[in-house]
């Protein structure tokens, strides 16, 4: 066999022997200089994973560049990186390897919706906010194409068609993820929690923020409602106006499962029925022994009768 004269040798690096991504064309960029990108609907959370983040970080630095866009005044916003980002400030590192995009705002809408929904664990509100950004800016590019626009999509089409798609979703599916950013912040926080089933907090998205705050309320002291409880709710308001907080009590409580559980439910008695019993003159204490005491006889009465 022919010898081979004066070719060189490649060395195999000890970064490609780990596995270790080569980073080619990006710079390193000023971590103060970099600002998270507005409206970010993904959440950084210190918790465990990101402990162990910032430890794997400390160990072998940043393997994979964050993605940056040029701001006016020179600084960066951030498209994808936000959890590196976080992580950089927690041990002071001053730079962080990045690559800089020129997107306009839905391009770079896009470029962050679709960078995170790659990740593993995704919370319902999180998805809410993404799916809807997404949605607003595929809407918007749909109106305005340009030839050498590579987030292009055509004028004929349906946008939630094309969004159920990519993201994986049914479109039915799609669109309660879409109705969620309608709900407060304390109920949106029950979904995520998993206490609050989505089809319910689907439902309790159609009334307005002041009947959804008291609902909240309901929650904290009885149960989580259940989807046909919402559904009492909006058909009493398909015939009135406005609801009162003892009204939509009562509509709860009625419409609420029996179980062992809440069995013994809240009841409510309204001034204007206690009245029909009580004088003016009764005070709040006067009536509650008036009643705990008609309990009383009525539970002697009920033990001589089973006896």
């Amino acid at each position: 066999m022919a010898k081979r004269v004066g070719q060189k040798i490649k060395m195999t690096s000890i970064d490609e022997l780990l596995g270790v991504p080569t980073i080619t064309g990006c710079d390193e960029i000023e971590v103060a200089r970099i600002h998270p990108f507005k409206d970010h609907p993904f959440k950084v959370l210190d918790d465990d994973k990101m402990h162990d983040f910032v430890e794997s970080i400390m160990m072998n630095g940043i393997l994979v560049p964050v993605t940056v866009r040029p701001l006016e005044d020179g600084d960066y916003e951030m498209l994808s990186g936000h959890r590196r980002l976080f992580a950089v400030n927690q041990i002071s590192l001053e730079k962080i390897p990045a690559i800089v995009k020129e997107y306009d705002d839905d391009e770079a809408v896009l470029a962050v919706v679709d960078s995170n929904l790659q990740r593993e664990e995704i919370l319902p509100s999180e998805k809410a906010f993404a799916y809807k950004m997404k949605y607003d800016a595929m809407r918007r590019k749909a109106g305005r194409p340009s030839k050498n626009n590579s987030f292009q999509f055509g004028r004929n089409f349906q946008t939630d068609i094309v969004l159920a798609d990519q993201v994986g979703e049914s479109r039915v599916q799609l669109h309660r993820y879409l109705r969620l950013v309608e709900l407060v912040p304390p109920i949106l926080d029950l979904v995520d929690k998993k206490a609050l089933a989505l089809t319910t907090a689907v439902e309790v998205c159609f009334l307005n923020h002041k009947v959804q705050e008291m609902i909240y309320d309901y929650m904290l002291e009885n149960d989580i409602c259940k989807t046909f409880q919402i559904f009492a709710v909006r058909d009493y308001l398909k015939e009135h106006d406005t609801i009162s907080k003892m009204e939509l009590i009562r509509i709860l409580n009625e419409n609420a499962p029996l179980n062992e559980n809440n069995r013994f439910q809240k009841i409510t008695l309204t001034k204007d029925k206690l009245r029909e019993f009580f004088q003016v003159f009764y005070t709040k204490s006067q009536m509650e022994n008036v009643l705990f005491k008609l309990l009383e006889d009525w539970k002697k009465e009920n033990a001589d009768t089973e006896g």
